[in-house]
């Protein structure tokens, strides 16, 4: 994958992983750049089967529950958002057994 395509996949796992850790309980010190750097990698190699319209594996779900908040949020502009689905994120994260709240925000995307 090249370009717009590639940029797309990154936006969709980002999503899904950013709407999916709203509940996470993190430490008192937060990641490092290479933590943060890390856990984005692991994330998108669990969860890009969805970006091609599978349901989100164990290993994605369990990505979305122990991700940083911290490390996904920042990445998340207004010219990634517009690309993304958040209807379909969110049904993808409930499908991991989360509750999405309303209205919850992240980077530049609220959820319906």
């Amino acid at each position: 994958m090249k370009g717009g395509k590639s940029c797309g996949v990154m936006v969709v796992l980002v999503v899904v992983l950013v709407v999916g850790m709203w509940e996470v309980k993190t430490s008192s010190a937060a990641p490092s750049a290479a933590e943060c750097k890390e856990e984005t990698r692991l994330a998108i190699k669990a969860c890009k089967p969805v970006v091609y319209g599978m349901d989100p594996s164990p290993a994605c779900c369990e990505r979305a529950r122990v991700t940083h908040v911290e490390c996904v949020c920042p990445l998340i502009t207004p010219k990634l958002a517009a690309l993304i689905d958040v209807n379909k994120a969110v049904r993808v994260i409930e499908g991991c057994g989360r509750k999405v709240p309303r209205h919850y925000k992240c980077g530049s995307i609220t959820t319906p």
